[in-house]
């Protein structure tokens, strides 16, 4: 830029013009500007801060997380096999409950009613029972005995008389008709026994067992049906098929109560299980027994838990292994049904290597990769390959070293080459007073 004569003489005039110091400022002027746009550049390409650690080696164990709901360790809904009003609640929502114990009584007088007929004729068919069995069936068989035995005699004797007679008639002693009157008796006397003998068989054989089992039958039939009368009060009674807390009742004393319907729900709360479903893969890394927590809102500590039970099938909608765990729970803290978080303790491998979880980078391919700071202070990209986690950190198979310094914080989005500043965690400044004079 250059100013006209006319203005030169002018300034020399009045003494405003100064060409060394004019150079001078207009330099300084040139040399800010200049000086500026440097330190816009700089901005440009600063270093960006992010926190960063080595890998460390020790014992990491296998945490497999998952969510679940809390269930009851037994559960009974409770419905009457009767229709009818309740006459009588004995307990209530929260009142704990044994196993056995009577929960309330539905109406019940027409089948008490009912029980009583009978058991009238039950009673009587008991005694019909001992009266056929040990008096008119025992009389009838002797009574064929005995007929047996006096046609036996019977026939015997007209045997010997006609074998007298026949050697009578021989010698000619007697005349023929008394030798055929006593044949005759004979043949009657055969036929009598004949008689007399498949009577007392037929007692022995068919008579005397179908009797009995007649007597047996209708026996039978009033017991089961003096039996079935008793079960239908039973049923007005409701009680408690396990030990427990009440923690529904659907109607109130005078409501009627339908069959198939709950009544009354018990829930054994002592212990609670929670739950869930693992792929199979990881179902197989665990056993019975294994170490669990639970991490329930509103609890600030974790709830310590067992593994109780893994599922010999798989979910046949889901593919997926039914795993319980189970939560001691004697003092009622825990409410069933709430959803919970937890934990299993899986593998544990020793002297691993590990970094924390947050320093791991996942590629929208699934693949695994850190930021890790090269000697030149700059970012680069590194495949790694991982292990088994716990939740805060993770187990490095390979791709990294001890030496390597991984970037823990501010590692997304970062440009592999991106120059960088480790910045010291808060923890590790002075405190205030502290490395200065005191004001």
């Amino acid at each position: 830029m250059s100013l006209g004569r006319h203005t030169i003489l002018v300034l020399r005039e009045t003494g405003l013009f100064a060409p060394k110091i004019w150079l001078l400022s207009g330099a300084l002027a040139i040399s800010g500007l200049c000086g500026c746009k440097k330190t816009a550049e700089t901005v440009d390409v600063s270093e960006v801060s992010v926190k960063a650690e080595r890998p460390e080696q020790g014992d990491i164990s296998e945490h497999i997380m998952a969510d679940a709901t809390l269930s009851p360790l037994a559960q009974a809904a409770i419905s009457p096999k009767i229709t009818a009003p309740v006459r009588r609640f004995y307990v209530q929502r929260g009142s704990p409950v044994r196993s056995g114990q009577l929960l309330a009584v539905l109406e019940n007088s027409d089948l008490a009613a009912a029980a009583l007929d009978n058991k009238g004729s039950y009673a009587a068919a008991q005694a019909a029972f001992h009266m056929q069995t040990e008096a008119q069936v025992p009389e009838d068989y002797q009574k064929a005995q005995l007929d047996v035995a006096q046609s036996k005699a019977t026939l015997d004797l007209n045997q010997s008389i006609v074998s007298a007679r026949r050697q009578l008639f021989a010698q000619g002693a007697i005349p023929g008709r008394d030798l055929d009157m006593a044949t005759a008796a004979l043949v009657q006397a055969n036929a009598a026994y004949d008689a007399a003998t498949r009577h007392l068989q037929s007692l022995q054989m068919v008579s005397r067992k179908a009797t009995l089992e007649q007597a047996e039958g209708q026996l039978t039939s009033a017991k089961g049906k003096y039996a079935g009368a008793e079960a239908q009060v039973s049923y007005s009674e409701i009680r408690s098929p396990i030990d427990g807390i009440v923690t529904d009742r659907t109607l109130f004393t005078g409501e009627t109560a339908a069959a198939g319907s709950a009544l009354l729900t018990v829930m054994d709360t002592s212990a609670l299980l929670a739950k869930l479903h693992l792929s199979q893969i990881m179902a197989q890394r665990l056993k019975l027994g294994d170490d669990a927590t639970v991490m329930v809102p509103g609890v600030a500590e974790p709830i310590p838990a067992r593994v109780a039970l893994i599922s010999p099938a798989l979910d046949p909608g889901s593919t997926t292994v039914e795993i319980w765990l189970r939560i001691d729970n004697r003092d009622g803290s825990l409410k069933a049904g709430t959803p919970v978080r937890t934990s299993i303790t899986g593998r544990t491998v020793p002297a691993a290597i590990k970094i924390p979880l947050a320093a791991v980078l996942t590629a929208q391919d699934g693949s695994k990769s850190v930021m890790r700071i090269g000697s030149d202070g700059t970012a680069h990209r590194k495949s790694v390959k991982l292990g088994i986690q716990n939740g805060e950190e993770v187990q490095v198979l390979s791709g990294l070293v001890m030496s390597d310094l991984v970037i823990t914080e501010g590692a997304y989005g970062l440009d592999d080459g991106t120059k960088v500043s480790v910045a010291k965690d808060e923890d590790e400044k002075p405190a205030a007073g502290q490395g200065g004079q005191s004001k």
